[in-house]
């Protein structure tokens, strides 16, 4: 029987060679899809395979000189408790037979061997084995969604919209990490927008793992409670309050960290400490706001927001209103909007008679965060932010400061419409719908299918909404249910089965769904098909 499934391994273990040429023989191990990967003449050899080779399961007899069977398994079940153990015994041992199943083997078989009876024990100890496999998958799947839940309710918090479900569900966190004082900070890769381009998408994916990989190593032995990505070429960390003191430590040790295992430079900005999670946003924004400083330096270096009362007069100030809507202007490409909002900003700043030096820091800390979100729609060419700079710090007045930004800004929208008419907006979002099409079936993240069509999460939502009218998750549920609905008309698989086909591994979540779509639960929808 041919099979492409990993084979189960098999240990052997007995003080006859006889009886090991026997199991050899006449068990059937290439039909059963297991492997012999090694034999042992007694429990300290056959202890020391079990260690090189990890076997699924191990048949031993029980009576052995040296370490016995019994200690054996007690051994190797202390190590991995999932190993399976068949005891062969003689009739005099029934008494060891005993105490072998309470201390946890499978089963046991009395000699002399009858093959036919092993056959049938070792199939339903690869069934058990399979099972385990089962589970283990389904942990390892609840594990990284509850991960992924986790890390898209933190995104929420920080952007300052979290849903009624998250906010009625995982209290939890409140309740917990986030109860006592905390901190923020905030990573960026420098020169993010050069290496991206630079870097082949399967290349970037393996460089953006790397360092994933990194900070969660590192983040986790200096007692961090989280680390995630957030935007491109940025990670956020949160760490308990007890290590404020740290932060600069902190900091230059993971750009060590980075420039050591990856060649690349990178910043950091930390925030003040808050508490309570409904402080997140706020704390982002001061970790984020702390890195604006970088763009002073010629170098890569660690920020410090200072605490809130010193940074009072500076947020109390900061046009957040105006700001938010001119974000929302550059995910629209809407210049006409933008050069609206850019003129409420100067009236602003002239109503709040601002000094020369703090007028410009908040255009300068307001021209960052707009050049960040085009970095984060992947609308970049060759646009020099640094320069950009240069020239608002040249710039005698708050007319020439305003109007060099609006000059550039509505530059760089017009740029970013005519590369998207270039690139052909269709096509792209055909590659997008062809690649849900051929992945319906496994764990898609939007992530995933942006990456797919080369544009940031926020572009690709609004252009694909744009395009077919749906939002993603709307059109994979489409997919999905229309898979699912061409299944149970044309064959008799069983409604549970057909979950994971289309890409739901809870059946019962797949049922609720199926009926939100099409008003009927699968099993009615079959019947009115038949």
């Amino acid at each position: 029987m041919e099979t492409n499934e990993a084979k189960y391994r098999v240990i052997l273990v007995d003080d006859e060679p006889i009886i090991l040429r026997s199991l050899k023989v006449a068990i059937p191990w290439n039909e059963l899809n297991l492997e012999i990967v090694g034999e042992a003449r007694n429990g300290e050899d056959a202890l020391r395979l079990v260690r090189e080779l990890s076997p699924h399961m191990i048949i031993s007899d029980i009576r052995m000189p040296g370490l016995d069977g019994i200690s054996l398994m007690k051994e190797v079940m202390a190590e991995n408790s999932k190993r399976l153990f068949i005891f062969i015994s003689g009739y005099g041992e029934f008494e060891y037979a005993r105490e072998a199943l309470r201390e946890g083997a499978f089963d046991y078989l009395l000699k002399p061997i009858d093959h036919d009876e092993l056959i049938e024990m070792i199939l339903r100890a690869k069934k058990t084995l399979e099972k385990q496999l089962e589970n283990d998958k389904l942990l390892h799947s609840v594990q990284v969604l509850s991960m992924l839940a986790r890390e898209r309710m933190f995104a929420e918090f920080i952007e300052g919209n979290p849903s009624d479900n998250h906010l009625r569900h995982m209290q939890w966190l409140e309740n917990s990490e986030l109860q006592d004082k905390y901190f923020i900070a905030v990573l960026q890769l420098d020169h993010y927008m050069k290496l991206y381009e630079s870097w082949a998408m399967e290349e970037r994916r393996l460089w953006l793992f790397a360092i994933r990989n990194i900070l969660s190593e590192w983040s986790l032995a200096q007692g961090a409670l989280t680390v995630f990505p957030f935007h491109s070429g940025e990670w956020v960390m949160v760490f308990p309050g007890n290590l404020s003191d740290r932060r600069e430590s902190l900091g230059n040790d993971i750009i060590h960290q980075i420039k050591a295992n990856t060649k690349l430079s990178c910043s950091v900005g930390f925030s003040h400490t808050a508490e309570g999670i409904e402080q997140l946003s706020e704390a982002y924004q001061s970790a984020a706001q702390a890195l604006y400083q970088r763009f002073y330096r010629d170098e890569e270096g660690v920020f410090v927001d200072p605490a809130p009362e010193l940074g009072a007069a500076r947020e109390g100030k900061y046009p957040k209103h105006l700001e938010s809507g001119m974000l929302e202007c550059i995910r629209t490409l809407d210049d006409s909007r933008l050069m609206a909002l850019l003129d409420e900003t100067k009236v602003y700043i002239e109503s709040q008679n601002f000094t020369k030096m703090i007028a410009e820091r908040m255009i300068v800390e307001l021209t960052v965060v707009l050049y960040r979100e085009f970095e984060h729609m992947k609308l970049l060419p060759e646009w020099s932010l640094e320069g950009l700079l240069q020239e608002l710090h040249s710039s005698g007045s708050l007319g020439e400061i305003i109007a060099l930004l609006k000059s550039n800004l509505a530059k760089w929208i017009r740029e970013s419409k005519e590369s998207q008419s270039k690139e052909n907006i269709q096509s792209v979002i055909a590659k997008t719908r062809e690649y849900i099409a051929n992945n319906y079936h496994k764990d898609l993240s939007i992530e995933e299918v942006a990456d797919i069509a080369d544009l940031s999460i926020s572009h690709f939502c609004l252009l694909f909404k744009q395009v077919t009218g749906y939002t993603f998750l709307e059109y994979l549920t489409q997919c999905r249910i229309e898979k699912a609905k061409y299944i149970l008309k044309n064959s008799q698989v069983k409604v549970y089965q057909i979950a994971p086909l289309v890409g739901y591994q809870d059946p019962r979540y797949f049922t609720q769904v199926f009926k939100k779509v099409t008003g009927k639960t699968p099993s009615e929808y079959r019947e009115e098909s038949a």
